[in-house]
């Protein structure tokens, strides 16, 4: 059952609830990937690469600050984010035939 943590009181509950957050971070990874797929199909009909360095820096911009207003490490998630925009290109690369 969905509980918020301060209202849990066992280690299960908490591993649970852990759980049942880590399945929802799991489908919204899904749908952002879904997009990225999208993406590559729009960049390859507009010649734009997969690599665009402004909109890498506002997407690291953006984690780092939506961390921040949750009263989150800015610095940690910005690097979390990194990470899925280095597999993003990587990916659009592949897809565009830059690899």
């Amino acid at each position: 059952m969905a509980k918020t943590a301060a209202e849990c009181t066992t280690m299960m509950e908490i591993r649970e609830n852990i759980d049942r957050v880590d399945s929802a971070l799991m489908a919204l990874f899904a749908e952002r990937w879904s997009f990225i797929g999208r993406a590559a199909e729009i960049k390859a009909g507009l010649g734009i690469p997969a690599d665009v360095p402004e909109r890498v820096r506002q997407v690291r911009d953006n984690a780092r600050r939506n961390a921040e207003a949750l009263g989150l490490d800015g610095a940690f998630y910005e690097e979390v984010w990194a990470q899925l925009i280095q597999r993003a290109i990587a990916y659009e690369k592949a897809q565009l035939g830059e690899a």
